[in-house]
């Protein structure tokens, strides 16, 4: 009898420094996770290596893999970037200011400046095209659609050479008409031009926001749907004998075939701190956690969210960059606090840590690639946190030129090796520290209510650090936390979002009018679903719907609940308002009937649910903490697993108190029970955990490291 071929499935997360794999066994639960420096030049290349490097590790050919999730920051890159090329936008006649009159809001810190100038539009006002027809906000035509203008606009753009185009037209979200005639008339005048549709794109009032949303899903478009049929032929060429399903982590907190991410790239835009999130949230409601901050330690930067009962919170206002993006997203926030992030002083001298990033390449100065700056890797290294080679070896760093770096910063400064390093490494906890809180106090959340998750490569560097800072209870560290988000990309379901703007007050709403739209809804999502291959009894649809009080410029997003939309039904979600009110804002007027309810747009999820991994129990080890004198016990009596004991080195974790002689332990020998006082440091493969004087981290029976003060 032919043995049984092995299906494999696998994770790949293309991040600034390091591209991280993981494998699932579907048939033994094995996982397998590596990592293989990223390409930035060319992303697919590291993606392709990193796939490669995994089969190996398994001893698997292409043949293998039943299919392949991917988390990209091609998008993300793009935008952050600010290249968004040269985009045309043609909308409603008498709009043409759009995106000049914009929005009133200003940066965080426009009450620190003096002057504040508004951006450069993403759209010259030069390649802004009207064109006449008119719609009112329930979709009714009021003046017909003026064909001669949009072949005017449509060979205005193909004489400039603008070959990306967005269309927005007012009241497109009730009737799209048109728009698809608009998209006809540039298929015929200009055929190499990619467009994208507002009713489309996002099917939701509030023209300069969806014009926003359409114009960056128009700018991403060609360079994504360049990479991704790029990795497509590769993977064909990796298993020639049949189609290898290709997903795309979205934005939302679920995946979409490769086929047709590339007709809403948009939703990639934040595809791998997402991916990294719901990681998270599984790790911890196994660990029995459901309260968590999430935070994604990488080499460019930090990406920190919430988890409530469970699952990621969602937001409808993020974007990336200076882009606001309007569709559904897990709510991440970013902050330039990396292990490549560059110390550096400013104009009054003083420390600054980030934004600024060395990269992967040339990277930080230990990485001997070029680097001319220190960073927070190379303050790490030089305090003894982190070996001196990363990747159980295949990266070596050097530690002196890494002390040069920080020598020379510190005599700029007056201060001694051990303090410059360690001024860097509390600058960037204190950013990772405003980051947490932006997604908590600023959401109307107590901080010290949530369990801390940590992952990525340099996540939990700082894990004692923001503990205290914090006041958090404590810590989980996952069992290869510098592959967590690759992970996470194999527990991710198929998702598609739908959007219908339909405002009416509460007082007024006509259930049968909501509940037919909810049908529409569906009927959009399960098409799709099915699409993806996916039978009719395992589809699930997900309601929820966005209300205001009557006056309030912007909504609050609340699940409705299953069952006939019916008066009841509307009742309950109107009370789940009032709730997520109180909690947002403090206050709420469930009691005062003359605050009336808005309702504004209604939201479905079609989910495509897929198997899960399921994080195994470790086998139990003899555990604890040794007695007095037990072999592998440090000579100044702190305590230690003998058997995880790698030996010691010279660690600082004061300035003020210098260096200490730190035990070093190797994680793959941890066992269920183990506890570890620090001062410690906690090896593997692709992370670090070093644990500061006062903390203790003990191993739960996932694997995991729980570390309290």
């Amino acid at each position: 009898m032919a043995p049984q071929r092995r299906r494999i499935r696998v994770g790949v997360d293309t991040g600034g420094t390091f591209t991280d794999v993981v494998a699932f066994d579907e048939d033994t639960g094995e996982l397998v996770a590596t990592k293989t420096p990223s390409t930035p030049a060319d992303p697919a290349d590291g993606f392709m290596a990193g796939i490669a490097k995994v089969l190996e590790a398994l001893e698997v050919t292409g043949e293998a893999v039943t299919a392949v999730c991917h988390g990209t920051t091609v998008a993300t890159n793009q935008l952050l970037e600010g290249k968004v090329g040269r985009l045309g936008f043609v909308t409603t006649e008498g709009f043409g200011a759009l995106l000049e009159i914009a929005r009133q809001s200003v940066p965080d810190g426009y009450g620190n400046s003096y002057f504040w100038v508004k951006p450069p539009r993403i759209v010259p006002a030069d390649l802004v095209r009207t064109v006449g027809g008119r719609l009112d906000h329930t979709g009714a035509e009021l003046r017909p659609f003026d064909q001669v203008q949009a072949q005017a606009a449509a060979r205005f753009l193909r004489d400039r050479g603008v070959t990306a185009i967005g269309v927005c037209f007012l009241h497109a979200y009730a009737n799209p008409a048109h728009e698809l005639r608009m998209r006809q008339v540039i298929a015929e005048e200009h055929p190499d031009a990619v467009v994208s549709l507002s009713s489309e794109v996002l099917r939701e009032y509030r023209e300069y926001e969806r014009a926003m949303t359409t114009l960056v899903d128009a700018a991403v478009k060609p360079r994504v749907g360049h990479y991704v049929a790029t990795i497509g032929r590769r993977l064909t060429a990796m298993a020639p004998s049949r189609p290898l399903p290709f997903y795309v982590m979205k934005s939302n907190g679920g995946v979409l075939s490769a086929a047709e991410v590339v007709h809403q790239p948009i939703s990639t835009v934040l595809s791998g701190p997402a991916a990294g999130a719901l990681g998270a949230a599984l790790v911890a409601r196994t660990a029995g956690f459901d309260r968590v901050l999430t935070l994604d330690g990488g080499g460019t930067s930090t990406d920190v969210s919430v988890v409530l009962g469970g699952e990621p919170t969602l937001t409808t206002e993020g974007g990336v960059g200076a882009y606001p993006s309007k569709i559904p997203m897990i709510d991440v926030v970013t902050v330039g606090a990396g292990g490549g992030s560059v110390a550096w002083l400013s104009r009054e001298g003083a420390l600054k840590v980030g934004p600024r990033s060395a990269g992967a390449d040339p990277g930080p100065l230990c990485y001997g690639k070029g680097g001319t700056e220190p960073t927070v890797t190379d303050a790490n290294l030089v305090l003894g946190r982190i070996p001196p080679q990363l990747l159980g070896g295949e990266v070596p760093l050097d530690p002196g030129a890494a002390t040069a770096g920080l020598e020379a910063l510190g005599a700029r400064l007056g201060l001694s090796l051990a303090a410059v390093a360690a001024g860097v490494l509390e600058i960037s906890a204190w950013n990772q520290a405003n980051a947490l809180r932006q997604v908590t106090v600023q959401r109307g959340l107590d901080v010290r209510d949530f369990v801390l998750v940590t992952f990525g490569g340099s996540g939990s560097l700082a894990l004692c650090r923001l503990l205290e800072l914090l006041g958090l209870p404590g810590a989980v560290v996952p069992r290869d936390p510098g592959n967590l988000s690759a992970f996470g990309l194999l527990t991710v379901d198929v998702k598609n979002d739908y959007v219908q703007t339909a405002v009416a007050r509460h007082a007024d709403l006509d259930p049968a009018a909501a509940a037919a739209t909810y049908t529409e809804l569906e009927a959009r999502a399960a098409t799709a679903l099915d699409a993806e291959g996916f039978p009719r009894p395992a589809h699930r649809y997900l309601r929820s719907a966005d209300l205001r009080y009557f006056g309030q410029a912007f909504e609050v997003r609340v699940p409705v609940p299953d069952g006939t939309v019916d008066l009841p039904l509307a009742e309950a979600t109107v009370a789940a308002f009032h709730d997520a009110h109180q909690r947002l804002y403090g206050y709420c007027f469930r009691d005062d009937p003359a605050q009336q309810v808005e309702w504004v747009n209604l939201r479905v999820t079609g989910v495509g649910p897929i198997r899960r991994p399921v994080l195994a129990e470790l086998a139990p080890g003899d555990g604890g903490r040794l007695p007095d004198g037990a072999p592998g016990r440090l000579p100044d009596g702190g305590p230690g697993p003998g058997r995880a004991m790698t030996g010691t080195r010279p660690a600082c974790f004061d300035a003020t108190k210098g260096f200490v002689d730190t035990a070093i332990y190797r994680r793959a020998d941890l066992c269920p029970g183990d506890v570890l006082d620090g001062p410690a440091v906690v090896e593997e493969y692709g992370a670090t955990v070093p644990l500061n004087p006062g903390f203790r981290a003990k191993v739960d029976r996932f694997g995991n490291l729980v570390v309290s003060r």
